[in-house]
């Protein structure tokens, strides 16, 4: 889809009712599903962050980034992810959050961005965060600045890939609660998506083609 026309649908995409909790466990790992429960986390006293989902123009594509983290001796090493991190206490709210982080990652300015909506919020066991998702808009393609400590690669996942359903596979995966199991994940150039990011997705995927029809 053209960017020029997907801009038009914004206030059709503002206006649906987010499917939630129904779309993650689309792309839940069977031993994740539990920990989806509403107030699951909240004995765990999690820590908070925010991710910025950034849809932009490339040579008028709409495209959506990603990122693939560096390796590093924590449990979402080298894994497929939306610029995003910790929440800080000069941080104004969780969009704010959201508007820093992307520019420490990947060089994107606060003042290109448009910060659509906010998502559903989704719990991570493995690293005990409750992360915020927000929809964001550019305007025009980003220079890319990425971040050399923490991001190994920019992704720029087309639109038109994110809607297709085949996209979506299984696959086996070693993760931080079993040696090998299968999880459902998107597929795009040879990068796994999975976890969080593929759950997230998953709501982001579900609002886009309730606003589309």
């Amino acid at each position: 889809m053209q960017f020029t026309e997907f801009i038009k649908y914004i206030p059709k995409i503002v206006k649906v009712q987010l499917p939630a909790v129904s779309a993650h466990l689309k792309m839940a790992p069977v031993e994740r599903q539990a920990s989806l429960e509403p107030d699951y986390y909240t004995k765990n006293n999690p820590r908070e962050s925010a991710v910025m989902m950034l849809f932009y123009p490339r040579q008028d594509e709409t495209c959506l980034v990603l990122i693939k983290r560096n390796s590093y001796p924590g449990v979402h090493s080298a894994q497929i992810s939306f610029p995003g991190g910790k929440a800080e206490p000069e941080d104004k709210d969780f969009a704010d959050t959201a508007l820093r982080e992307i520019w420490e990652e990947v060089g994107v300015g606060r003042h290109e961005i448009n910060v659509v909506m906010p998502f559903t919020k989704i719990y991570i066991p493995p690293s005990n965060f409750l992360v915020y998702p927000f929809m964001g808009l550019c305007g025009k393609q980003p220079e890319f600045i990425p971040d050399p400590a923490e991001v190994n690669a920019i992704i720029e996942l087309p639109l038109q890939v994110l809607l297709d359903d085949a996209t979506v596979t299984s696959v086996e995966m070693k993760t931080s609660y079993s040696h090998k199991i299968s999880v459902p994940a998107f597929i795009f150039q040879e990068n796994i998506i999975w976890g969080a990011t593929a759950m997230i997705l998953s709501e982001l995927k579900e609002t886009l083609k309730t606003a589309f029809k």
